[in-house]
């Protein structure tokens, strides 16, 4: 049972960058793993997910922007964000597998002047 712990949120002004982290405590190199966000009153969605080959897809709103990337040597996942807009406020949270059933607390990140 691989738990998944997300960090690297916080406060950012338009424009700025993040780095998120999602730290599982076994291996993920067998996993298909995808970040995730949600904001207020809005669905849960998809915005990057890595293949287990590190084959990358970026929901339209953040190609070009944000990068997903993986070291499996590390058990981590990581989630590169630029050019911040106050669109990208949600929690973010990390998953693995293509259909996720139990999710952990999450990284806020806000971004505002």
């Amino acid at each position: 049972q691989v738990q998944l712990v997300e960090s690297g949120g916080g406060l950012v002004q338009p424009g700025g960058s993040l780095r998120l982290s999602c730290a599982a405590s076994g291996s993920i190199a067998t996993y298909y793993m995808g970040w995730y966000r949600q904001a207020p009153g809005k669905q849960r969605e998809l915005v990057a997910d890595i293949t287990i080959s590190g084959s990358k897809n970026y929901a339209d709103s953040v190609k070009g922007r944000f990068a997903i990337s993986r070291d499996n040597a590390k058990n981590t996942v990581y989630l590169q964000m630029n050019r911040l807009k106050p669109g990208d406020t949600a929690v973010y949270y990390c998953n693995m597998g293509r259909f996720p059933t139990h999710w952990g607390q999450g990284t806020q990140v806000t971004v505002s002047s």
